[in-house]
């Protein structure tokens, strides 16, 4: 059995320690609470350490989780935003960012006021990421005049599995070539 000193000392070590683990993958990957929360999990029930039980890992998860939220290491809303803003200059459509928010653990105050944002921003976001789409992968618009037509089923089911609704996709799938062109110089 463990003398009671030495679980307490356990216990600071294995705080230390798992709080050093939490810096260093916040350095490198920059994840959100969630994700740092499963990292540390998978982490400490590999490791085994004697003594602690999952109940208490957790535990101990949470006390250095709330630690990092406390000094500003970890921000759930700025997570979400800048996120949102790396997928938005991608091309995705604002119901992809919002699944993707969702799959990371992201609180759904959080992923509603980063939409809200974007929505404020540009009411119309959707339209311009799809046109992104469309110049990226080279479909609608972009496509050869005699060939549009043929593929036109085709680009709109790349749109909706980019998360476009049907609305939106075939505005952009209507475009004519020089409209687009007129609307890409400009983004």
């Amino acid at each position: 059995m463990i003398p009671l000193k030495n679980k307490k000392k356990n216990f600071e070590d294995t705080v230390k320690e798992m709080r050093a683990f939490s810096v260093k993958y916040i350095e490198k990957y920059a994840p959100s609470k969630q994700q740092l929360r499963t990292y540390l999990l998978k982490k400490y029930l590999k490791i085994r350490s004697e003594g602690l039980k999952k109940n208490d890992v957790q535990d101990l998860i949470d006390v250095v989780l709330s630690d990092l939220e406390g000094s500003k290491f970890i921000n759930d809303k700025f997570y979400s935003e800048s996120k949102a803003k790396n997928l938005i200059q991608r091309g995705n459509s604002i119901n992809k960012i919002r699944n993707y928010l969702m799959l990371k653990g992201i609180d759904q105050k959080f992923v509603k006021e980063t939409l809200d944002k974007i929505t404020d921003n540009n009411n119309d976001q959707d339209f311009f990421s799809a046109l992104k789409v469309c110049k990226k992968r080279k479909i609608g618009p972009c496509r050869i005049e005699d060939n549009r037509k043929l593929f036109y089923r085709k680009d709109l089911g790349i749109l909706a599995r980019n998360g476009f609704d049907f609305d939106t996709s075939r505005r952009v799938m209507d475009l004519s070539k020089d409209e687009y062109n007129k609307i890409i110089r400009l983004l």
